[in-house]
């Protein structure tokens, strides 16, 4: 783990996930089956929104680490719920690997040519995600520290 922390340091695991969410947010409109992409569909904005707190986590990271501060109450809370959205990436990857893993029940006809190139891609995409957030977990943790609020009024250091 610490070979792959040092590999993989803060900045590269925040710029990598700079890369992949946006790349699965347009990814996250097109159609496996079909080959397009469904821009009326309420169901394909959810991930997007989602993912906002993942861009203000990110910012917030690299903002702390940055600038050497302590951990604050509003830094835990967005972290508590990107835990949440972790389990929407989850289910979202685990969503593609049974499409990816079910094709064999269609005709090949009925598949578009790209099928198997872009799932692979989508999935991929989804993994490269859950282990970067996983890993930035981790750096948040040795970068910049515990959620130790026992000595709150020493580090109060609020975002305003």
């Amino acid at each position: 783990m610490s070979y792959l922390l040092r590999m993989i340091n803060w900045k590269t695991c925040i710029i990598l996930s700079l890369i992949v969410l946006p790349a699965l947010i347009v990814l996250n409109f097109y159609g496996l089956y079909t080959d397009r992409f469904y821009l009326f569909k309420v169901d394909n904005y959810i991930f997007p929104l989602l993912s906002l707190v993942h861009f203000l986590y990110l910012y917030v990271i690299w903002f702390k680490i940055s600038e050497a501060e302590y951990v604050d109450p509003q830094m835990r809370n967005v972290e508590y719920g990107l835990y949440a959205i972790l389990l929407v990436y989850i289910f979202k990857a685990s969503d593609t690997a049974y499409v990816l893993l079910n094709a064999s029940q269609f005709d090949a006809y009925l598949l578009p040519d790209s099928f198997q190139a872009m799932g692979i891609t989508v999935l991929s995409l989804q993994l490269l995600l859950i282990f970067l957030t996983l890993l930035t977990f981790t750096h948040r943790r040795r970068e910049i520290g515990p959620y130790n609020f026992d000595n709150i009024n020493e580090n109060i250091d609020s975002w305003q």
